[in-house]
């Protein structure tokens, strides 16, 4: 059961939120895992939204030639920080950005979409309030938010036109369809490629991808004028969904996967008809099953374990073990469907501990927001730390919220990493793929700087009291390090640091003195208790998540 032992309790809390801290290890031990899924569904959401637009309207937020500043441009990164280690809403927001690694676009510098905080913003939100709605709702929402119409061009896509041979734009065809919904080949439900003749079947090819473009035609921002003039648009357009203008939609007949939209038919029902086919295609619920497994629990799910998640993904509905039944009964339900990836017997499994093909690295994004969140960094205010605004820079953790360098995301979920032994074991390990001589120093370096609060050495600027940890629980176990290292162990790793790795910290830690009397700036204790968090934090034991 998730929540019988405290062990049990962590390990659950960092599949499901972004890391557990000792307040719920404490609170949900012996506790029902049914009874907190339901309260997650039921807590209000944590938007984005809101506060890029209160930032962005303060005073000094735009320089001399009415550009927003640089770091009134990162506000959608800001404000992903602040809910993901403050936000109650801890499934939710975890489920939002488990959807972000497959429904992607990205804010990084140099895209247009770093200049539009609140177009992101308003994205971001998309994805938080139908976390745990349908997935067809949620792809709707997507195809008419301004930020993927800029991310994948279909924003002011027209439609094609005869005498030029010109051809609607087909990015947002082809990844809707790639990326967003069925893949690029046939799937059993179990997530097994189809074959013929030992060749995984293709289940598109380009007539599909020209057939479906013609769908996204005709889209436009709020406002009325397709070809619109920034200086003229509604406040809100940038931040609303785009419209549909018929004039410059595709009237002809759109086939595709099967599916024909007959000639004349308008934007609006063309885009309904097109979504509810993707939806609809026995792809796409194994399709999206095994890639939210991978990004909660495991990176290389069983086929049973995908073919249970995809059922409660089609069917709509989950019974929990309480015997609740979670989901409206349609297909896509997301409520339904991570209830199926959490509560599932693989996920849950004592024995899948210690099975070498089970779990997953854990994403150096969710770890430093675990650290935040298990030693109550605080004041969580990232704008005041330079190193959060872009933490997939050199000397950063190798990824960052919403700045994908492709639409492919930070790695790829059918990623088998060459030269290692999961890779010869054919094992898939996406996030293997930030792995890396590089990657691996620059976590440690990251890590340091905020494990051992260096920012408060910068007395009297308003970064020194930003992101510095509490550390009452853990100093007051300084002078006992086996005890300090137990507690860490199933703070960060729920009990499953190997007794090699505890008594190779707990030698460090002994070498520490605790006091130092020809030093009065001396702090034995704080000392000790960062280097053990450091270590565990650095460690196989932590960074691999079984």
């Amino acid at each position: 059961m998730a929540f019988s032992t405290a062990e049990s309790t962590a390990l659950f809390l960092n599949q499901a939120t972004f890391g557990a801290t000792m307040d719920d290890i404490n609170a949900l031990t012996g506790t029902s895992p049914s009874e907190w899924i339901l309260a997650e569904f039921n807590k209000a959401p944590s938007l984005n939204l809101p506060y890029v637009l209160a930032e962005i309207s303060e005073p000094g937020a735009r320089d001399m030639t009415g550009q927003l500043t640089f770091e009134k441009r990162q506000t959608p990164t800001f404000s992903f920080w602040i809910n993901a280690i403050d936000g109650d809403d801890q499934l939710r927001q975890r489920m939002a950005y488990a959807l972000s690694q497959i429904l992607v676009i990205s804010h990084a510098e140099g895209n247009f979409l770093f200049e539009l905080p609140n177009t992101v913003a308003h994205y971001q939100d998309i994805l938080v309030t139908n976390a745990f709605g349908n997935y067809r709702d949620l792809l709707e929402e997507v195809t008419y938010s301004p930020a993927m119409g800029e991310y994948l061009t279909y924003l002011q896509n027209i439609k094609g036109d005869p005498a030029s041979g010109r051809m609607p734009d087909e990015n947002y065809a082809r990844e809707v369809m790639q990326l967003f919904s069925i893949g690029l080949v046939e799937l059993e439900q179990d997530g097994d490629v189809v074959t013929q003749n030992g060749v995984p079947v293709e289940i598109y090819d380009n007539t599909d991808v020209t057939g479906l473009a013609k769908v996204f035609t005709g889209l436009s921002l709020k406002g009325g004028e397709f070809w619109f003039d920034f200086r003229t648009l509604p406040p809100d357009a940038l931040h609303s969904p785009m419209e549909v203008y018929p004039e410059w939609h595709s009237d002809l007949e759109k086939s595709f996967l099967g599916t024909t939209i007959p000639a004349g038919t308008g934007p609006a029902e063309s885009i309904d008809m097109a979504l509810d086919a993707l939806v609809d295609h026995p792809n796409t619920a194994p399709f999206l099953a095994r890639q939210l497994i991978q990004r909660f629990v495991t990176s290389h799910p069983e086929p049973d374990y995908i073919q249970r998640v995809a059922i409660a993904f089609a069917d709509g509905q989950y019974v929990l073990p309480n015997g609740t039944s979670v989901g409206d009964g349609r297909r896509g339900d997301l409520s339904a469907t991570i209830a199926a990836v959490l509560m599932d017997p693989d996920a849950r499994d004592a024995a899948n501990r210690n099975d070498d093909s089970f779990g997953k690295i854990r994403e150096p994004v969710l770890r430093f927001i675990h650290w935040a969140r298990a030693f109550d960094a605080g004041t969580v205010t990232p704008e005041l730390t330079f190193p959060l605004w872009n933490t997939s820079f050199g000397g950063g953790l190798a990824q960052a919220p919403y700045k994908s360098p492709s639409v492919f995301n930070f790695y790829r979920p059918g990623y088998v990493a060459p030269g290692t032994e999961t890779g010869a074991a054919g094992l898939t390990m996406p996030e293997l793929q930030l792995v890396n001589a590089n990657s691996v120093s620059n976590y440690a370096n990251f890590m340091t700087y905020f494990v051992f609060a260096f920012a408060a050495n910068n007395t009297g600027q308003p970064e020194a009291t930003s992101f510095i940890p509490n550390y009452a629980d853990e100093l007051a176990l300084a002078d006992d390090p086996t005890a300090l290292i137990d507690h860490l162990d199933l703070l960060l790793a729920y009990g499953r640091t190997t007794t090699e790795t505890k008594a190779t910290i707990t030698t460090f830690i002994e070498d520490i003195p605790l006091d130092n009397p020809s030093d009065p700036n001396y702090n034995g204790p704080f000392l000790r208790v960062a280097l053990a968090v450091l270590m565990v934090m650095t460690s196989p034991d932590y960074t691999v998540q079984r």
